[in-house]
């Protein structure tokens, strides 16, 4: 699906058309978002510039330092973006096509920076007076999403605080799965932040000749920075919370296997006791006591109450 804007007075505008149309608008949108494109709308961008277009799969084997690059067909940044799927994040990767008369994205996923965008767009909130500013808008659209992503991050890891610091009946093995998505959610933004560096550096190399924009691309770097410190903060958080929640649990097998062992050993002088009176010899004196068998019994009792005693006196009860 194609969706074209203009830019129409420093604003960003939706371009309304038919499919039919595609081919006579195309040429004349400022932004042309390619989302999932079919074969027909493919071979209009590629008629338009004059090159293939990649694939996803073939995006996805780009080399992390050749993502971007300069040819014929303007200025390539392949950007990964974060996309939300099944309660779990994952990283899309976005090729942008900067032209000195327009900019072009093609994506496969569905993505909240592009439909925030889009939204904004059809209400006329998006400044931009050339398709490189909108270019460097999309980027500070990203890093903005991505602050809002560990914010509801860091929200979530207090919650997970609470039920492994002050909840004693909360269930660790469910914080540990729990840790982990948030590790793992964390790990994504970190490598898009590390992504965005990346591209802003590339970025910054390629239009100095806007003083605006570069201060601009400067800004977004200090805030991706920035947020490279508290996705570490994160991570050490995360990794307190996963010790000590393991450090718990290890506590509560110990204490089983603690009472296991005590009872084995309360009951072990009771049983060498029985054994010994139960051995078939012909000479046992006590076999022949009147109170024989009281004997045993109270011998076992206190055989087993000793260690017992002796246990709760040292306090490992």
């Amino acid at each position: 699906m194609l969706k074209l804007f203009n830019i129409e007075g420093g604003v960003i505008r939706e371009i309304s058309s038919s499919t039919d149309q595609l081919g006579e608008y195309l040429p004349k949108a400022d932004w042309i978002d390619a989302h999932e494109p079919d074969e027909h709308e493919r071979q209009l961008l590629e008629r338009m510039l004059h090159t293939d277009i990649p694939e996803s799969d073939e995006v996805e084997e780009i080399e992390a330092s050749a993502r971007c690059f300069v040819d014929q067909a303007g200025v390539h940044v392949h950007s990964l973006f974060l996309a939300q799927s099944e309660g779990r994040h994952q990283t899309v990767n976005v090729a942008c096509i900067l032209q000195k008369e327009r900019l072009i994205t093609i994506r496969e996923g569905d993505l909240a920076d592009f439909r925030l965008l889009r939204m904004r767009a059809r209400k006329g909130q998006v400044e931009a007076k050339s398709p490189q500013e909108l270019l460097v808008t999309l980027l500070e659209q990203k890093v903005e999403n991505h602050a809002d992503t560990l914010e509801d991050l860091h929200r979530q890891l207090e919650q997970v605080s609470y039920l492994v610091l002050e909840d004693e009946e909360s269930e660790l093995e469910d914080a540990i799965s729990r840790l982990a998505r948030l590790e793992d959610s964390n790990g994504k933004i970190r490598l898009c932040l590390m992504d965005t560096q990346r591209d802003i550096s590339f970025l910054l190399r390629h239009l100095r000749a806007e003083p605006a924009h570069a201060e601009t691309l400067l800004e977004v770097m200090r805030d991706v920075e920035t947020l490279m410190s508290h996705t570490t903060f994160l991570f050490d958080k995360i990794n307190f919370l996963m010790d000590s929640t393991q450090g718990f649990i290890n506590i509560e097998q110990n204490q089983i296997i603690k009472i296991f062992s005590i009872a084995a050993v309360v009951f072990l002088p009771p049983t060498l006791v029985a054994s010994m009176y139960g051995m078939n010899f012909e000479y046992m004196p006590e076999l022949k006591w009147l109170l024989g068998y009281p004997w045993a019994i109270c011998l076992m009792i206190i055989s087993g109450i000793a260690p017992y005693w002796y246990f709760k006196r040292k306090g490992w009860l």
